[in-house]
């Protein structure tokens, strides 16, 4: 059976409704940088999609081709991801999208080095058409964090958020949010199939105690 990061880190990618204090290790990604409004047609941030999941295929379906992976078995892509940031801003305002700043991510299996992920971002590049330039190796290492499950629309956000902060309070911590440690989210939901009121989406924020 193919592993899937959902199953195997559920305290990571399944939390409850609730807020809760994780410490999450450190993990690669692939990773594209950009700005704007993601719900821009054709913008940046769709474009950028499209190249995570040509890089993330590639690598997956690497056993097909004569590249071979040291260490490599079968796994589910795991979910999109994203970071989020907007300058002069502690935390997110929804209200003005046009300036956010994003590292729009797919998790990458620990297997997965630096070598193979360029000849994957190649391999993709030409197989597909694709610009994958901006593509690059992350690692981030978020550390001590809150986290809770978001059901409903991304512009609902706020009264989600509000519950982290107030449970912040409650638990002697504050959001620690800096150029490195930002807004964090996992989309668990395909929203070209499920309804806006039943989208789920991890929120993850960086704290530290007071």
């Amino acid at each position: 059976m193919a592993f899937d990061f959902k199953k195997e880190y559920r305290e990571f990618y399944l939390p409850k409704e609730k807020p809760e204090i994780v410490t999450v290790p450190p993990a690669n990604y692939i990773a594209v940088r950009g700005k704007g409004n993601p719900n821009d047609e054709g913008g940046a941030y769709q474009r950028a999609i499209g190249v995570l999941y040509a890089v993330a295929y590639t690598l997956k379906m690497s056993y097909k081709t004569d590249h071979r992976i040291e260490g490599f078995y079968d796994y589910v892509v795991p979910p999109l991801e994203g970071f989020w940031r907007q300058d002069g801003v502690d935390g997110i305002d929804y209200s003005d999208k046009s300036s956010f700043r994003w590292i729009s991510v797919i998790r990458l299996p620990d297997f997965i080095a630096e070598k193979d992920f360029a000849w994957a971002v190649e391999t993709a590049a030409k197989k597909k058409k694709l610009d994958c330039s901006g593509a690059e190796f992350l690692t981030v290492e978020e550390g001590l964090c809150v986290q809770i499950m978001h059901v409903g629309a991304f512009d609902a956000e706020p009264a989600t958020v509000a519950l982290m902060d107030r449970y912040l309070e409650e638990n002697g911590c504050e959001n620690d949010f800096s150029e490195s440690r930002l807004h964090h989210e996992i989309y668990l939901s395909d929203a070209r199939k499920v309804a806006p009121e039943k989208w789920k989406t991890v929120i993850r924020h960086p704290i530290r105690r007071k």
